[in-house]
């Protein structure tokens, strides 16, 4: 075991060392030439979507090929769509009002961590917005799934060939270890992270600039106004896209008395099933692992996989397995976070009592992360806006679809910013514009003086005098002044 850590070790120093050299042949490229790189990557990625999905589905086992290559889709088509026309390289901006120039920098080497549960379509995104601006990339695959990532990488390899640049700018570690990982981290020059807590802790922790992501714990929020069918349809095709494995995708969902019996009555037409008795408990049982946390088993897992190993039996086209939780935080597990088809479910007097529970739900394990609310109410929603301790609220909309920028306008990312509160440098879905550094050209001004002219017509030399003669005789200046 020692002698593959030092080999890890060894790896991620020469392939940030090859990197770093390749890197400063292609920072060397204008706007216009970037731009041809991404476009080729970005359709071929296109073209390879459903493969490289299969790929992904059969080495880890977690979700569906059909959402792994929406997943695939979004992070190349759609990806390349947005940033495509984006000034990254060189001049970027020339105000001649305020007298300063922008100048693109690239930030160097990318570290970037890729996790199992959206391996290829994490891999393709950080791939495209690193090169986007100008920087080489090292990638860090999770150890289950090294194949479909090696293959997206290599892709990627050919495309460079082909346009005349070096492979070494895009890389992967073939030999991946907690300590290789950590060596990657403090050679590169800034961390891309996605995947687990102690990840994204650790890439903090580094040394090295990092932009890392908090985990998701989202809770959805039917309120009395929503159209409740178009609500349920909503929740279901989030929360089962890729069998529940992105991020962003619901956890609980909260809805209020008075509409309780037609939410539950529209999630069963949909195909939820709720547990009850002991097969409620056999259910739980299978939710943790041996060290208390999730149990890896039932990650990215359809309902009925689920029931198999829950050892019950459920109805014919089930889509969900959904739990009443009573309570949230210890020994109520249907209240964490669920990378899985399950959903707990809570009723609640009204709004107020939603809202203090939604934020009850993200003080949970989802701090800083996503929430969804469906409601027709535009106060409400206003509130949830302003109250809840979120980057992102998703309003009637799927929210793993709406966060990652699939049924909304934000930024097409598998990187979610939680902010300062879900330990996160930002709130931002991470893209190309935090992948270059600025570098201001500020031209000097020759009226600085006459920008001290009163302003708005008050007499600022006259205040100043009063505010001074006021201040000595409190002996708070000097007589001099």
């Amino acid at each position: 075991m020692a002698d593959k850590d030092l080999a890890s070790i060894q790896e991620a120093r020469d392939l940030v060392r090859k990197a770093r050299l390749a890197q400063l042949d292609f920072a060397k490229l204008s706007q216009d030439q970037v731009d041809q790189v991404i476009q080729a990557i970005a359709k071929v990625m296109t073209a390879m979507a459903e493969d490289l999905g299969k790929l992904a589905v059969e080495e880890t086992g977690y979700g569906n090929w059909e959402d792994k290559k929406q997943k695939n889709l979004l992070a190349s088509e759609k990806l390349y769509g947005r940033i495509h026309a984006h000034k990254t390289i060189g001049v970027v901006s020339e105000d001649r009002e305020q007298n300063i120039d922008k100048i693109a920098i690239p930030v160097g080497v990318v570290a970037a961590l890729i996790p199992s549960t959206n391996p290829t379509s994490t891999t393709i995104y950080k791939a495209l917005i690193a090169l986007k601006c100008g920087n080489g990339i090292v990638f860090s695959p999770h150890p289950t799934a090294t194949k479909c990532i090696g293959r997206t990488v290599a892709i990627i390899h050919q495309i460079l060939k082909e346009l005349n640049l070096s492979a070494d700018l895009v890389s992967v570690m073939t030999i991946p270890t907690l300590e290789g990982t950590e060596e990657l981290m403090q050679e590169a020059d800034l961390v891309l992270a996605t995947g687990g807590p102690a990840m994204v802790r650790a890439a903090y922790s580094s040394g090295t600039p990092a932009l890392g992501v908090g985990p998701g714990n989202v809770p959805v929020f039917v309120e009395k106004s929503a159209d409740v069918k178009a609500a349920v349809r909503r929740i279901m095709a989030g929360k089962t896209f890729d069998y529940g494995t992105v991020c962003s995708s619901e956890q609980a969902l909260v809805t209020e008395e008075s509409i309780v019996t037609e939410v539950k009555k529209a999630m069963i037409d949909e195909g939820c099933y709720f547990l009850e008795g002991e097969v409620a408990e056999k259910v739980k049982g299978l939710m943790t692992g041996p060290r208390g946390s999730m149990n890896p088993a039932i990650v990215g897992q359809p309902a009925s996989a689920l029931a198999k190993m829950a050892g019950i039996e459920i109805p014919p086209g089930t889509r969900l397995l959904v739990y009443e939780e009573q309570g949230v935080g210890s020994g109520y597990p249907f209240s964490y976070e669920k990378l899985t088809c399950l959903l707990g479910f809570y009723t609640v007097p009204d709004w107020r009592a939603a809202d203090k529970l939604c934020t009850q739900l993200l003080q949970n394990g989802g701090l800083g992360h996503s929430m969804a609310i469906h409601s027709n109410n535009e106060e409400i929603i206003r509130h949830f806006g302003l109250t809840q301790p979120v980057s992102r609220l998703l309003v009637n909309t799927p929210s793993s679809l709406g966060a990652v920028g699939v049924s909304t306008n934000l930024d097409p990312s598998l990187t979610l910013g939680c902010g300062p509160v879900g330990g996160s440098s930002t709130t931002d879905n991470i893209g190309v514009q935090h992948l270059f550094n600025i570098r201001y050209v500020a031209r000097g001004l020759d009226n600085v003086a006459s920008q001290q002219a009163d302003h708005d017509g008050v007499d600022i030399e006259a205040i100043s005098r009063l505010v001074f003669e006021q201040l000595k005789r409190m002996n708070y200046a000097p007589e001099n002044v």
